[in-house]
């Protein structure tokens, strides 16, 4: 009898069974089946993303906002893979794209975490997002149309973490304003590699200390984030938000050092340019914002340093004022008395400020107060005066300069006026300046 051989015909598997996939080779979306399973991973994330609350990894947190630039996002994506061997992660923070980017972001899911807003928050606002997304105990913001280069991100830690007082650190580039710009030997996006492997050699002869650093590439520690805070979202779409940072940094008494010997490549503003006419109305109406709320920030910043306080035990919060109510995210109304705050109990007719949670938890927490004891207490806190053209408010024995009537505003501190004697006003203390607090959305 003649043996049987071996079919070489493939077993034919029914059609129902056969497992779909697009071209990307990942498996087509496919009515109930991929909106149950898409429910059931979005669960698993929040389950997830619950129980590591609050636990960080040994290394850099990327954000990335970006708006209606996929092209650019892409190339910024992998030149970051391809010249990144210390250990990060990639968030990118969409606003509201409408050029495919949302679809982009969702096809490389698997290595970058994203988050797509149903509206345009502008730069402070992506920014903010992604900085509450941050898993790394190091924090980088980045603009999208960048493209990173070998030894990049080692150069810049290495950098940071040379001193504790350093507070920021950024690279040169091609295409930026102020003291970071260098002149390039290459025009065309093929010479930037050869260009930065022979620049980016780490030298701390190269180190530079400046009074400041643009946005386009930060880094810095997650403390010194947890001691400032969020971005500014009173700086709408773009510009100045940085410039703001910066100072509410310095008067922590950090410094900022741009590193010489770090070099990435920035085509440079290019969601800011996509603005046509509308770059002017924005760019002035957040300079205005800027100058309405700080007045001259380098005197005040002098003026710190030169009062000796040291560094703000409680960070950003250090320069704000007592005997106020703020809440944070929750409707809880907290009493800011004698470094704490003290939850009120009832409900106080006086003026709440709002802040952001990581601002309000600088302050440890303190015994309940009742909201008879706030309103009464309120109207007999510390009045604010005017000397020679400068905002006082007196505290515990100190004069506190409040630096602009946004401030002073923003406290309802212009509630307070009083008038002080040049010999009452001389017997005080210099104290620490009292600061607007920034703008956050209230649901990041």
């Amino acid at each position: 009898m003649k043996k049987q051989t071996r079919s070489r015909r493939r077993r034919q598997v029914p059609l129902r069974s056969r497992r779909r996939h697009n071209r990307h080779g990942r498996p087509k979306k496919s009515g109930n089946t991929y909106t149950v399973g898409l429910a059931a991973g979005y669960q698993e994330g929040v389950r997830a993303g619950t129980e590591s609350f609050g636990t960080y990894f040994d290394g850099t947190s990327i954000i990335i906002p970006s708006f209606n630039q996929r092209d650019y996002l892409q190339k910024c994506i992998e030149s970051i893979h391809d010249h990144t061997p210390s250990p990060y992660e990639i968030i990118v923070v969409d606003n509201a794209s409408t050029d495919g980017s949302a679809e982009y972001l969702q096809s490389v899911g698997g290595v970058v975490r994203y988050r797509v807003l149903d509206r345009n928050r502008g730069f402070a606002g992506a920014t903010n997002v992604g900085l509450m997304m941050a898993k790394g105990n190091k924090l980088l913001l980045l603009n999208n149309d960048t493209i990173v280069t070998p030894h990049w991100l080692d150069n810049l830690l290495a950098c940071l973490n040379s001193d504790p007082n350093i507070g920021m650190v950024g690279p040169v580039t091609n295409y930026i304003s102020g003291d970071q710009r260098i002149e390039v030997p290459y025009t065309e996006e093929n010479g930037i590699l050869p260009f930065a492997r022979r620049f980016n050699a780490s030298d701390p002869a190269k180190w530079q200390r400046t009074d400041r650093l643009t946005g386009f590439c930060l880094l810095f520690r997650r403390e010194l984030w947890e001691q400032t805070g969020y971005l500014d979202e009173g700086f709408e779409i773009g510009n100045f938000e940085d410039d703001d940072f910066n100072i509410r940094v310095r008067l922590q008494g950090y410094a900022l050092i741009i590193a010489r010997d770090t070099f990435i490549h920035h085509f440079g503003s290019v969601s800011m340019k996509a603005l046509g006419s509308k770059f002017h109305e924005v760019n002035d109406r957040n300079e205005h914002v800027y100058m309405d709320k700080w007045g001259n920030p380098h005197d005040l910043i002098h003026a710190v340093r030169n009062s000796g306080a040291g560094r703000p035990p409680q960070g950003e919060s250090s320069f704000f004022p007592q005997g106020v109510v703020v809440r944070g995210v929750t409707e809880t109304r907290y009493w800011i008395e004698g470094g704490m705050r003290r939850p009120i109990v009832g409900e106080a007719v006086v003026p709440v400020v709002r802040l952001s949670q990581i601002d309000v938890r600088r302050w440890p927490a303190g015994e309940p107060v009742s909201a008879a004891e706030v309103e009464a207490s309120w109207y007999d806190q510390p009045q604010i005066w005017e000397a020679d053209g400068v905002m006082y408010m007196a505290e515990n024995g100190l004069r506190r300069r409040v630096p602009s009537a946004k401030a002073a505003e923003a406290w309802s501190l212009s509630l307070r006026q009083a008038a002080l004697s040049p010999e009452q006003l001389g017997q005080l203390g210099e104290g620490l300046p009292v600061i607007a607090p920034v703008r956050v959305a209230e649901h990041l």
